[in-house]
């Protein structure tokens, strides 16, 4: 193993695999350590694949909508590798006068942010997509919007940073950070201690742990997702989905199968058992929300589920940024489940701003100590 370079990456990701390309790209020694036995084996293999900016936080929107213009659109020819990117737009699906409000106001947010993104009726919404229920009252449109394929994108920035030169190693979890002369410095796992000049931290919520071994504290959580895979069906349609209480989200891919994830509600009360398994109420749950959504795939039958822990952020919005306090420590962590629609975009910017001091798209709204208390 290759126990020395100039940059650490702690956590195997499209986050961390992301950051690795494009610092590599900059000439830079990396090396990237994922604590389980697979690249992707967190939220990165496992969640809708959604590439939107519709429905974000204010302060995410200018990285989602950066990457969406500047990245995505290339990323396959870049990467050599087919990441199955559509850009068909998404739909936010409303079917109480409760969902309309909270889609304009999502919306208005939005468009003051200068995003492509209106109110539509039900009418409208039938002509985009003709296969949804008449329960379907009203919608958001973002036409820039679209869905990937977040394995393959994943692993086509793990084999392109490695094709540069950046060393991953997997099943070496880091337990321990440590300092050097008031630097970060070394990172303990079994196999040893790595060494390194700066040390990224993007771990998912394992991130919190790590971090406090040098007294940093992101406050997150963890949150079950739960999604299933029908078998192929002919054709439908090609935008992400959405709902206004954000309890469905899903797409069709190019195979013909259809990706949805939904959210249970007790989601809150589920601790990690280290499984990656559906629980029935989950698969339930999410199944009978697609049939009020869409009728015709009440027969479909499902062929496999999965379940991944998001990080969630104590205010819904993930962190990037370099750390004050321990020189030569970066975090990027609490992603809260939208971390794979920015991650080429995050991980641009995190190599620039570990690389070169200065950002393309500023990371002020994600730094890690805007949690502290206003003295």
């Amino acid at each position: 193993m290759k126990q020395k370079s100039e940059v650490l990456i702690i956590g195997g990701g499209i986050i961390g695999c992301a950051t690795a390309y494009y610092l590599t790209k900059k000439g830079v020694d990396v090396t990237v350590l994922e604590g389980s036995d697979f690249i992707g084996n967190g939220g990165s293999s496992r969640n809708g694949g959604g590439v939107r900016q519709s429905g974000r936080d204010p302060r995410e929107l200018p990285m989602a909508m950066w990457g969406i213009r500047n990245l995505w659109p290339g990323l396959s020819e870049e990467l050599g590798a087919d990441v199955e990117y559509v850009q068909e737009g998404n739909l936010r699906l409303g079917k109480t006068e409760k969902h309309k409000e909270i889609l304009t106001g999502l919306t208005d947010a939005a468009v003051s942010c200068g995003l492509e993104v209106k109110m539509i009726d039900e009418d409208t919404v039938k002509e985009i997509n003709p296969h949804l229920s008449d329960e379907v009252t009203s919608a958001s449109w973002c036409p820039t919007d679209g869905h990937a394929n977040p394995m393959a994108a994943t692993l086509a920035f793990y084999r392109k940073a490695r094709e540069l030169g950046a060393q991953f190693y997997t099943g070496v979890p880091v337990s321990e950070l440590r300092t050097v002369r008031g630097r970060v410095r070394e990172a303990v796992t079994p196999d040893g201690i790595f060494e390194a000049d700066k040390i990224l931290v993007a771990a998912g919520y394992g991130s919190r742990a790590i971090a406090g071994t040098v007294g940093i504290d992101v406050p997150m959580t963890e949150r079950k997702a739960e999604c299933i895979v029908t078998e192929a069906q002919p054709r439908m349609f090609e935008q992400m989905l959405g709902t206004a209480d954000a309890d469905f989200y899903g797409h069709q891919t190019a195979h013909g199968s259809f990706v949805f994830g939904g959210m249970s509600g007790f989601e809150a009360f589920m601790e990690n058992d280290g499984t990656t398994t559906s629980t029935s109420y989950g698969a339930s749950c999410t199944c009978r929300g697609i049939m009020k959504y869409f009728p015709e795939l009440a027969s479909a039958k499902i062929v496999r589920t999965w379940a991944g822990w998001i990080d969630a952020c104590a205010d819904g919005v993930p962190v990037m940024s370099r750390v004050e306090e321990v020189p030569g420590l970066y975090l990027a962590c609490a992603f809260s489940g939208h971390g794979f629609g920015i991650g080429p975009a995050a991980g641009y910017n995190l190599a620039e701003l570990i690389a070169d001091g200065e950002t393309t798209v500023d990371l002020t709204p994600f730094r890690y100590d805007r949690f502290k208390p206003v003295i």
